[in-house]
């Protein structure tokens, strides 16, 4: 296994409420598959695991050193959680083929937040 890149990021959560305020459930949607609209309305208060889940996907960008250009999607990276709460990353559409162009097989991510601030960091691996 080879350590590819890496990505961090961080995120204030009151700058993704004021966006969610000001676009509603069409920023989510844009944002978060079907999926991880489930997974952050379980919360009281979802923003924080909102902002998370943005950080990790700008902290993936920066993996794959796209940032947001070409076909780029946000909902071309989902972040699923186990039974345990660890996160993981499935990556779709031109993302995917951007980390396979780079050799990227596998991209670990962690997330963290408070009612302030979400950061995430990505290293992209591979796993040949």
């Amino acid at each position: 296994m080879k350590i590819v890149s890496q990505g961090i990021d961080l995120v204030e959560c009151e700058r993704i409420r004021d966006i969610w305020q000001r676009h509603g459930d069409r920023f989510l949607e844009r944002l978060l598959t079907e999926a991880e609209i489930q997974h952050v309305h379980r919360y009281k208060n979802p923003v924080p695991s909102i902002a998370g889940r943005f950080a990790a996907k700008e902290a993936i960008l920066k993996t794959i050193g796209t940032g947001w250009r070409g076909q780029i999607a946000w909902r071309d990276m989902e972040i699923t959680n186990d039974a345990a709460g660890q996160p993981s990353v499935v990556l779709g559409g031109e993302s995917k083929r951007v980390a396979d162009r780079l050799g990227i097989t596998r991209i670990l991510v962690s997330i963290t937040h408070t009612e302030h601030f979400a950061a995430a960091s990505a290293l992209g691996l591979d796993e040949s």
